[in-house]
């Protein structure tokens, strides 16, 4: 055991891709390492806290006006701490699958190692099967979420293009990502990506506040059962950005080291979307109902042109899996690596084009895929990888005494699987779907510009008892004195 202690420290310790140890550095490599290479924990946690929460946020405060203020607020805190738990999971599996095949002499310079291998590894065939395709699907409209979202979000700072126009043009430009390798190489861009989100989320507070409450502002949530668990499930979706938690760890130099991170990222992201969604909701309230990207109901200034979200890194997963599918995940060619990942770019591209309803489609995504993908079978997955005696006793990594050690471990595992089966999946799944349909209803597919506002002319639908009338024009400031629901 000793031994194996020390293989592990060793082995496991230590990740580089691309390389260049045993070469002296010139300027020029100590610039690429500086903006380039990055494995630090600081980079983990810059990754995590950008793919945490980035488009979503905007989506928040129209989950509080569904789901009322206090319910809004509990529902971040225990979505918060129950995201982090099963990243802490995907952890430990990570941790105990690479030390298992590096005792086997296996090497990973050239092979990142996803969530699909750590469950096929460790459980078997059926269990990559069931985590391949949950985890495809997700990184699949996750990545459609970011596209729409950039497209919406650009449309409130020049409406001259509607937000399918947009969507064409963030299309090609989220095609850019191919030329990234992997996460050991987003140091520059997942930092970008946290600047932005905060400078977001600390805009939505501000401006909120310095705008006031509308004249006759209601705060009626919540009303609905389908309305309450539609934005309950929009936060699981907030706090369960973990899907690519080992792409992430695999780029680290020492991934034993990302226990915490999640966390501590979770509990950054807190301090960014509870001011945020609570400072929105207090200035218009029932309002965000009928505008599910925050930035429609505030005044178009150089401040809110400024914010923006970034986008990419769902994409590199899915990359990585379409390599392996195609046999080029080790080629060392960035430029024919980059060519061959293409092709992943163009179904993004068309479901965003599709399915518009920025808001809805989050809620529809965390309810039926994100249940699974972060929470369910990671929990499941550890629970089954640890049920012998003999694994718990050789476990890399055992619990900690704070949670109960194993039998502790258990019991919440167990808590996670039936609370997210049956409040996120299942109410969740209903309601989500039942919005989602009433979106295609009203709207249609490929609709031109999702809540955007009508010609002139042209009368705005009837009001519905779900959220889907026009948003105001983003050139002035109207006058907000009525919320046309029917709640």
């Amino acid at each position: 055991m000793a031994a194996d202690k020390v293989v592990e420290t060793v082995v496991v310790g230590n990740y580089v891709e691309m390389e260049t140890e045993g070469k002296p550095q010139n300027m020029k490599s100590k610039l690429s390492n500086f903006f380039w290479h990055g494995g630090s924990v600081y980079d983990a946690w810059f990754s995590c806290s950008s793919n945490q929460v980035a488009q979503v946020l905007l989506t928040l405060p129209y989950s509080f006006s569904q789901l009322g203020m206090l319910s809004g607020i509990l529902f971040q805190l225990f979505y918060g701490l129950l995201g982090s738990w099963t990243a802490y999971l995907i952890s430990i599996l990570y941790v105990e699958y690479r030390t298992r095949k590096e005792r086997e002499k296996v090497d990973f310079r050239n092979h990142v190692i996803q969530w699909f291998e750590v469950l096929d590894g460790l459980l078997g065939k059926h269990w990559r099967n069931v985590g391949l395709a949950f985890n495809c699907t997700f990184l699949l409209f996750g990545s459609v979420i970011q596209l729409i979202a950039c497209a919406s979000n650009i449309y409130y700072i020049n409406d001259n293009l509607d937000k399918r126009t947009w969507t064409y043009i963030f299309g090609a430009c989220c095609a850019t990502t191919v030329f990234i390798p992997s996460f050991h190489n987003y140091r520059i861009w997942s930092f970008l990506g946290l600047l932005m989100t905060t400078y977001t989320a600390w805009y939505l507070t501000i401006a909120s506040l310095l705008h006031g409450q509308v004249e006759g502002v209601k705060h009626a949530g919540p009303t609905k059962l389908v309305l309450y668990f539609t934005g309950a499930t929009n936060i699981l979706y907030t706090f369960g950005g973990h899907a690519v938690t080992v792409e992430i760890m695999h780029a680290m130099w020492k991934p034993q080291k990302f226990k915490a991170i999640y966390l501590l990222a979770t509990l950054y992201v807190i301090t960014l979307t509870l001011p945020s969604a609570a400072a929105v909701y207090w200035a218009f309230g029932d309002m965000l109902l009928n505008h599910s990207n925050a930035f429609s109901l505030l005044p178009r200034s150089p401040f809110r042109d400024m914010a923006f979200i970034t986008f990419g890194f769902a994409c590199t997963p899915l990359y990585f899996v379409w390599e392996k599918a195609i046999g080029m995940h080790e080629c060392k060619s960035l430029c024919k690596r980059a060519a061959a990942r293409l092709p992943v770019v163009i179904p993004i591209w068309f479901l965003a084009i599709v399915f518009p309803f920025f808001g809805p489609i989050n809620s529809t995504v965390g309810s039926l895929l994100v249940s699974f993908t972060v929470y369910i079978i990671p929990a499941l997955a550890h629970i089954f990888t640890f049920k012998s005696a003999a694994a718990r006793e050789n476990a890399v990594e055992q619990p900690p005494k704070f949670v109960g050690r194993w039998v502790g471990t258990y019991t919440i595992n167990v808590f996670v699987v039936v609370w997210v089966l049956v409040v996120g999946f299942g109410f969740g799944g209903w309601a989500s779907m039942t919005n989602f349909i009433h979106q295609i209803d009203t709207f249609g597919l490929f609709t031109k510009c999702y809540q955007c506002l009508p010609p002139q002319g042209v009368l705005p639908p009837p009001p519905h008892s779900f959220n889907t009338t026009v948003a105001p024009s983003p050139h002035h400031q109207p006058s907000f004195n009525h919320t046309h629901h029917n709640l």
